[in-house]
């Protein structure tokens, strides 16, 4: 028996002119892909009556399940409901007393008024059966359509575009789709490096990769501020023995990847070095320049993470350099406060500020403007620094001002991970 494959859409002009970004298709994407259930299309569709129909028409004759989210609301541009109501072939509407019940309670504890547009949220198609939505007014319509309108069986679920109502919908429209479809076991297994680009990884991995099993699929997913995820899947029978198998092959693969490799999970450099910080009992800090203080935000995200990271000195200016971390004036006159002088200067200094057992220093150039032939932009200088001595880096990238800050606070990260591991397995 076949699994059924899925359709994610998003409705709404927002999304298309770039108001707002679209969050829920990713996790809908998790939610069917833990069923075994293959996502084959992610759509958007602008506000338009005929667009939406004609759109999910589409969606349906190619797939089982089609997830659709926004142009639920209770204002004049939100069509979505009349749009499914003409898809169903419903010419009458019935309220769901369920919903009704949970706008009253939402509008009340809000002290807000109940309006006829907000009622009118709880009438639906006939055609549908409901969800109730309990985060938000609008509830979550299910259209079930059978087997000679599409070429098979087909459901369409509706859902709010508001990420917090449907994302708090996902449990009740996986529970729906396993009580009506065929679901399978589906094993991931991801593991993260850093240090080596997506198209250099590939070629490194390229026999090991031709060896996989025919039903083993490795996906590469890059990221500047986590490097590449590494995915590997299998998707149908036992999970046991999908586990045993993958982890046969994870161990050629880790063979191979080397220090490249930081974590055997779906991670982040902060967070791995955390959790190596934590087990040792150690601490760090940072003094950050060009990175404007995107390290310590990143290390401050994790909760707990005060347990090992103590602060961090934001100089940007070089009076802030000399005046707070102590850099001698010297350096920056004879050196410029991009140079690998500067940083082991800092990194010394706000280890020395903050008693951390390690400590992590970037100054560079991030551009547009501001470089020159021998310091050009996307040039960063990273130090760091522990007891047993202080090591600095030159590394040079080419990107606009926001992707360079990515890749020199993730490549910081990087290298004082690789410091951390070096002392703490010695």
């Amino acid at each position: 028996m076949r699994t059924a494959t899925a359709s994610i859409c998003t409705i709404g002009d927002e999304i298309l002119i770039g108001q707002i970004t679209d969050t829920n298709s990713a996790h809908i994407s998790r939610a069917l892909n833990s069923l075994g259930i293959k996502v084959t299309r992610m759509t958007s569709i602008g506000d338009d009556h005929a667009d939406i129909i004609n759109s999910l028409t589409e969606e349906l004759n190619r797939n089982d399940i089609v997830i659709v989210t926004g142009g639920l609301g209770p204002t004049k541009d939100d069509i979505t409901k009349k749009a499914l109501a003409d898809l169903s072939g419903s010419s009458s509407y019935k309220t769901d007393e369920r919903q009704l019940e949970i706008i009253h309670r939402i509008l009340s504890a809000r002290g807000l008024d109940v309006l006829d547009i907000n009622l009118a949220q709880a009438s639906v198609p006939e055609t549908c059966d409901v969800i109730p939505n309990r985060l938000g007014t609008a509830p979550i319509m299910v259209f079930r359509f059978p087997e000679d309108r599409f070429g098979h069986p087909a459901t369409l679920y509706s859902l709010p575009g508001v990420p917090f109502e449907a994302l708090g919908a996902l449990d009740d429209i996986m529970h729906d789709i396993r009580q009506h479809y065929y679901t399978a076991d589906i094993y991931h297994k991801t593991v993260m490096t850093f240090g080596i680009a997506e198209s250099a990884l590939s070629k490194m991995l390229d026999e090991w990769e031709d060896s996989l099993p025919a039903d083993m699929h490795l996906a590469y997913l890059p990221n500047p501020l986590t490097g590449v995820r590494l995915r590997l899947s299998i998707y149908g029978g036992s999970r046991s023995d999908e586990e045993e198998r993958i982890g046969k092959e994870m161990v050629r693969l880790k063979d191979i990847l080397g220090d490249a490799l930081y974590s055997e999970e779906d991670d982040t450099l902060e967070r791995s070095i955390g959790r190596k910080l934590a087990e040792a009992g150690k601490t760090v800090s940072a003094a950050e320049s060009c990175t404007g203080g995107l390290i310590s935000s990143l290390f401050t995200s994790i909760p707990g993470s005060s347990e090992y990271y103590l602060g961090s000195v934001t100089s940007y200016a070089n009076s802030v350099k000399t005046g707070v971390l102590g850099v001698p004036s010297e350096i920056i006159e004879a050196n410029g406060a991009v140079s690998g002088e500067c940083v082991a200067a800092m990194a010394e200094g706000v280890r020395r500020l903050t008693g951390s057992d390690y400590s992590v220093a970037t100054s560079g150039i991030a551009g547009p403007g501001g470089g020159s032939e021998t310091k050009p932009v996307g040039l960063v200088w990273i130090g760091i620094s522990s007891q047993m001595g202080t090591e600095t880096h030159r590394l040079v990238f080419k990107g606009d001002r926001k992707r360079n800050i990515e890749r020199f606070a993730s490549n910081a990260l990087n290298l004082l991970r690789l410091k951390i591991e070096k002392e703490i397995n010695n």
